[in-house]
């Protein structure tokens, strides 16, 4: 049967959460059933929401303090017929947290979807391995770096700051997800500049890197927008995905035009996920959907920065984001915000060599600049891989001695 299950962490104060359960599958659904005609009933039997299971957790003071209330914390799983639906996102998140988001006390943990609903999907265009193939680097996780104080300067300034990104060594650059269109470095024009110096940098010195423009303004201009970024040879496009919806990004995804990869940015998710007790999970909403959609490379916040996102729950996103499916190619994660070169022992335990490692200050902020950042990281890359400590490698590395130095480092 082809059908979507949602699982649900609900808190009820009434104790009877089969009772809830068979209100929500109703109320999403056909909405009532026992006073139905048997006429009615067999008409609508193919529409109505199916309770799959009911699992009781137990009380949860927190909960209960949160809420004001005695609650007792349940798992829920719904299945509902995409008979009922049309097969896009919109569709399916309405059918199965529309209204029910508003309750406050439900959060939508997961979707499986069935193959034939999966299928209406884009998921990744290029996905690790084709990413990994237009950098023709295969047995290490890349390193990116962000574009920093660039509003307010002009595009002489973003070219040299792109170039001595590259020449550091990093392999993705990216606009900041605030550069927005203006006057001083147009969309267009930061594709066709940073082209050439991208070009120029692979000349002198035979290191390849892929520059991420920032695709911004109105929704419905933004799929001809990045078909001329494509036309004009940019290489990847950043997507502030939750300022404009994942339909947007699937979209763009599906496009034949748009033929290059897209890095999903997470802003604005934090309005949709934090919660313990409502929302959205973290590994849904920044990790399955981003990939069914169609985004090649999602960032989302570490576990080690000052917006850090719990450990347990970024290991979950990376999950959905590069698990085995058929349908689908891997995502690559990228968990960002405080990254220096001293954790990359711990981003690589966590999250392994297919993953970015993603880094803003821990780049421009080293002693010797954005290049001396940049060449910090990947010999703190080399040194892993090559299974000696930091401190030891630092010994033949200046850049990666002053970084340690700076920042500190988290050995495994």
């Amino acid at each position: 049967m082809s059908e979507v299950i949602a699982t649900y962490l609900v808190h009820n104060s009434s104790g009877n959460l089969e009772k809830k359960a068979e209100g929500i599958a109703l109320g999403l659904t056909v909405g009532s059933w026992t006073n139905l005609p048997k006429l009615e009933q067999d008409q609508l039997k193919k529409h109505k929401g199916r309770v799959v299971s009911v699992d009781q957790v137990g009380t949860d003071n927190r909960a209960s303090h949160y809420l004001g209330k005695q609650v007792k914390k349940g798992i829920i799983k719904i299945a509902y017929p995409s008979v009922n639906f049309s097969a896009d996102l919109p569709a399916v998140l309405t059918t199965t947290f529309g209204k029910l988001s508003l309750d406050g006390e439900v959060k939508l943990l997961d979707l499986e979807f069935s193959s034939e609903v999966k299928s209406a999907f884009p998921g990744p265009k290029f996905g690790i391995n084709g990413i990994r193939e237009k950098l023709g680097v295969f047995d290490r996780p890349l390193v990116m770096s962000i574009f920093k104080g660039v509003i307010g300067r002009d595009i002489e300034y973003l070219k040299e700051q792109l170039r001595e990104q590259v020449l550091g060594g990093v392999n993705i650059i990216k606009d900041d997800e605030i550069l927005f269109e203006n006057q001083l470095t147009p969309f267009e024009t930061r594709i066709t500049e940073g082209r050439k110096v991208l070009d120029e940098v692979y000349r002198e010195c035979g290191h390849r890197a892929l520059y991420a423009v920032n695709l911004t303004g109105r929704t419905f201009d933004l799929k001809e927008k990045a078909r001329k970024a494509v036309k004009l040879g940019a290489d990847l496009l950043l997507f502030n995905v939750f300022a404009y919806g994942i339909d947007v990004l699937q979209s763009l995804a599906e496009d034949p035009q748009v033929s290059i990869p897209i890095m999903a940015h997470p802003a604005v998710s934090g309005t949709l996920t934090p919660s313990e007790f409502y929302g959205f999970s973290n590994k849904l909403l920044l990790g399955k959907l981003l990939r069914y959609a169609g985004a090649d490379l999602v960032l989302f916040p570490s576990p080690y920065g000052s917006v850090a996102l719990e450990r347990e729950q970024t290991l979950a996103i990376a999950t959905e984001l590069t698990k085995t499916d058929e349908q689908f190619k891997p995502s690559f994660p990228v968990p960002s915000a405080g990254i220096h070169p001293g954790l990359v022992p711990l981003l690589i335990n966590d999250f392994g060599q297919d993953s970015v490692i993603n880094a803003g200050g821990g780049v421009h902020g080293h002693p010797d600049g954005a290049i001396g950042g940049g060449k910090a990281f990947q010999s703190a890359v080399d040194a892993v891989l090559s299974g000696k400590t930091l401190v030891e490698f630092a010994k033949n590395s200046p850049e990666l001695k002053k970084a340690i130095e700076l920042w500190g480092y988290k050995e495994v």
